[in-house]
């Protein structure tokens, strides 16, 4: 690292307080809680994430995969690997491919966004795909009627590229600083002309993935793009990136998911009335919002009860005797942005 970068880190993790300077979580691509580095099947139309905290969708007649893997650039373990399994050389107006994060509205707020002292940010990532050729990211807010368009190139195929874009405040809108989202940082890897802006490097309204000469992907037959090393940050210029402990950058991603790791069997359910069982479970760490937990038990069926961000109950209508036991197979709790 460079003087003037360990000057501008510590500037800014001494003004955040907190010692944070990335604003996205799981930049690294370390953390992988529902897949464990397995490969994943795309399903059309609905929210993949892998690993943590980057959700990919598509919506058009391509398929894909996505999966954690450990091909990353230097200074890094893993990437996040998409790769086209069936391909749509001509995607209709309404169709579209991307990966995105959501960043809390709880962790931007120093940003001002939305007014006169909007602060000036810095995206920076590692980037690697079989096609080469133009590409775009696209920022939003919560109600995406907000919406800034930056072109990227990737100029060599299958090598590590990184991109540093600066990222401009909108001094208008509105962006949240609850625990909504945000910010959405958003990665197309095709869109249809919906969704198409001739508008790029200024803020607009409406929601926009690209320009009309973002790249096809799944035009490509066993297309690949991989994606590493995200940081957002305060500042017209990219540092360092923010490398965390396994320990902190895993409680981050718990805010907003998490998997009780279970083997063959889990917590066992308590007889605490004649006729029912009961479970509690206590999260790692306060969850955004109350989250939407499911899971399964070695004999019957459960029924939740006063959940909340902190922890949740289970019971289970069963007689009490002395040669029955119940346990937990998984459980998982989801507060995704």
């Amino acid at each position: 690292m460079s003087k003037q970068n360990e000057l501008v880190n510590l500037a800014r993790t001494g003004a955040s307080g907190g010692g944070s300077k990335n604003m996205v979580i799981n930049g690294d691509m370390r953390i992988d809680q529902r897949n464990s580095g397995s490969l994943v099947t795309v399903t059309n139309s609905a929210d993949t994430f892998c690993p943590d905290r980057f959700r990919f969708t598509e919506n058009h007649s391509g398929t894909f995969t996505i999966q954690q893997v450990s091909d990353a650039p230097v200074g890094f373990e893993y990437s996040s690997k998409i790769t086209v399994t069936g391909t749509d050389s001509s995607l209709a107006a309404t169709e579209f491919a991307r990966i995105l994060q959501g960043i809390e509205g709880q962790n931007i707020s120093h940003l001002n966004w939305g007014s006169s002292n909007a602060k000036t940010c810095t995206l920076s990532f590692y980037v690697k795909s079989s096609v080469t050729g133009q590409y775009y990211v696209s920022i939003n807010n919560n109600s995406t009627n907000r919406n800034m368009l930056k072109g990227y190139t990737i100029d060599t195929a299958n090598t590590w590229e990184k991109k540093e874009i600066t990222i401009i405040g909108d001094q208008t809108g509105t962006w949240n600083t609850d625990n909504l989202t945000g910010i959405y940082i958003m990665w197309t890897l095709g869109t249809g002309s919906n969704y198409q802006s001739s508008t790029v490097d200024a803020y607009q309204s409406g929601f926009y993935m690209g320009a009309s000469d973002q790249t096809n992907l799944a035009a490509t037959a066993s297309a690949t793009w991989q994606l590493a090393g995200v940081q957002f940050e305060v500042g017209e210029k990219a540092t360092d990136f923010e490398h965390r402990s396994y320990a902190d950058e895993l409680a981050k991603a718990q805010r907003y998911y998490y998997k009780l790791p279970i083997n063959s069997y889990g917590p066992y359910l308590c007889q605490y009335v004649s006729s029912n069982r009961f479970s509690h479970f206590w999260h790692p760490v306060p969850m955004r919002a109350v989250p939407t937990s499911t899971t399964t038990i070695s004999s019957g069926t459960v029924t939740e009860f006063t959940p909340d961000t902190h922890h949740t109950k289970y019971y289970n209508a069963a007689a009490y005797n002395n040669t029955s036991t119940f346990t937990h197979t998984a459980y998982q709790a989801d507060a995704e942005l």
